[in-house]
């Protein structure tokens, strides 16, 4: 742990940081033009892109300087989500309900994010691409395959509870692809926390970052003060900010100055890892992923790379025949894109994530993403008791097979094997990744049979070794007593225990205990 000495003196220098990033809130974007209707949805197209041709560069792409490439990290339920629709609506987009980034229609009933999703937005002359993550560690997958296009992330931490499990996890994950973070103490406008309470949340993020090795320059992070719900955020810490700087502008003032744009040239053969993939009626695949050097533009020849242990291995040739952009809630087409902007293009049919889109010159494959390999597996097959074929019309092993096989294509955290008698055995993360896996195949009429999950081993230099999970449990401390007796009987150990700050009574426990024994216990 770092002495309060060093962590005092790092606190001060971060507030000095932060102080001199705030800057007057009458300087405002100009808000771009709603896409209220289907009918305006081109002219939006058109206002936004006639707006942002003052910052490009020679050939109608963005100027790298102008780019901002950010995601979003933080624990479930911290405020990340929200956060996103606060900076839409602070940039002119139109939000038709609140938590608008979470499309999906399990995200909006569970109340989490399950998929990453891009959106951009104009600041100031900047472009600024937005990425929002999931915050639970069986959703990692999502996390490690999109840190890769940005530069910077925001660290959103309730200032009430601290950083927590998923904290550290998500964190772990930026900082090993160097990202430049904001911290962002969330929900300060709550009774409970005070000024002090988020001093104490500061160092105790500081000492997270320096356990996990975070280099000096990710040490000096900025420090903001926010409200999502309410929608502003403060460079300084406050419980009620004056109405004419109740909003958002000194957080996106502070992205602008402390996320360095994308180290792009837009002279180089065109080159773009495949980050994330999405299937659509009538263009087919569209593959979405940062351009690393280069321009593209539409009817470009490219071809899809791939690189292997005997080397490089050409996929596919193809021509680029849409180039779409998210911006706020709508996406829109271009007619080309450059180095560091995260762009959408479809034209070829077989490179998949983690592939490599470059033109037909160009013969080097970028590297790919590094994933955690799976601890969780389950059995899928098909339903073979006295009721089959009674809760849905997808019964045969063949469209299982094809509907899992799908799935691993755009989730690469999740892997399927094929096994014996029309089963397939489906790794992933945990019981939630496969569980939501599951439940999206029975709102598709699928209907089929599982096994109970079982955690996957590994062998090291002869040794045998077993996923570890990391367990949070907050209770009454007249419980506390009882918790860790049952959780004895799991092999758990205790690593920290304490009182949890402004809930008298309340105490949090911090436990490793093996994930097999987890599952008997939930």
């Amino acid at each position: 742990m770092v002495g309060p000495l060093v962590r005092a003196l790092w606190s001060t220098t971060r507030k000095s940081i932060s102080a001199s990033s705030s800057s007057s809130p009458s300087s405002y974007l100009k808000p771009f033009l709603h896409a209220r209707a289907a009918g305006i949805s081109r002219s939006f197209s058109v206002a936004t892109a006639t707006a942002a041709s003052n910052s490009a560069a020679p050939g109608g792409a963005l100027d790298p300087s102008r780019l901002r490439n950010v995601a979003v990290i933080a624990h479930v339920d911290h405020g990340k989500t929200t956060l996103m629709d606060r900076l839409l609506r602070q940039c002119g987009a139109d939000i038709p309900h609140e938590r608008a980034l979470d499309s999906n229609q399990l995200e909006k009933e569970r109340g989490i994010t399950i998929a990453s999703k891009i959106t951009s937005i104009s600041w100031k002359e900047n472009e600024l691409n937005m990425v929002d993550t999931p915050g639970h560690a069986d959703f990692g997958g999502e996390v490690e395959r999109v840190v890769g296009m940005v530069e910077g992330a925001i660290l959103v931490v309730d200032a009430g509870e601290g950083p927590l499990a998923q904290t550290k996890f998500v964190l772990a994950k930026a900082l090993r692809y160097g990202l430049r973070p904001i911290l962002l103490l969330n929900k300060v406008d709550r009774p409970s926390v005070s000024e002090e309470r988020c001093d104490e949340v500061e160092s105790l993020v500081f000492d997270l970052f320096a356990n996990l090795g975070a280099s000096e320059e990710q040490l000096d992070f900025p420090v903001l003060y926010a409200s999502a719900k309410e929608g502003w955020a403060s460079s300084t810490f406050t419980k009620n900010p004056p109405d004419d700087t109740k909003n958002m502008s000194q957080l996106l003032d502070a992205i602008v100055k402390y996320v360095p744009p994308p180290t792009a040239n837009l002279d180089e053969p065109f080159q773009m890892l495949v980050s994330m993939m999405a299937k659509d009626d009538y263009v087919g695949r569209i593959l979405t992923g940062r351009i690393t050097s280069g321009v593209v533009r539409i009817n470009d020849r490219v071809h899809g790379l791939h690189s292997t242990d005997s080397g490089v291995v050409k996929i596919e040739d193809g021509k680029v025949v849409k180039l779409r952009k998210n911006r706020g809630m709508i996406s829109y087409d271009v007619d080309c894109a450059g180095a560091g902007d995260i762009i959408s293009m479809a034209g070829l049919k077989s490179p998949s994530i983690g592939h490599t889109v470059a033109n037909v010159e160009v013969m080097t494959a970028l590297p790919t993403v590094e994933l955690d390999p799976p601890t969780i597996s389950m059995t899928f097959g098909v339903n073979d008791s006295p009721l089959a074929g009674l809760d849905g019309s997808q019964l045969t092993g063949g469209k299982i097979g094809d509907r899992l096989l799908a799935e691993a294509e755009t989730n690469l955290a999740i892997n399927v094997i094929p096994g014996l008698a029309e089963s397939y055995e489906v790794q992933g993360r945990g019981e939630l990744q496969l569980g939501i896996l599951l439940e999206n195949m029975r709102r598709e009429n699928f209907e089929l049979s599982v096994s109970p999950p079982k955690v996957m081993y590994k062998f090291e230099n002869g040794v045998k070794l077993e996923p570890i999970e990391e367990v949070t449990i907050e209770v009454n401390e007249e419980h506390v007593g009882l918790v860790m007796e049952a959780l004895s009987h799991r092999r758990a150990e205790v690593t920290d225990m304490g009182p949890v700050p402004g809930n008298f009574g309340r105490s949090r426990m911090t436990l490793t205990c093996p994930s097999r024994l987890v599952i008997i216990f939930c």
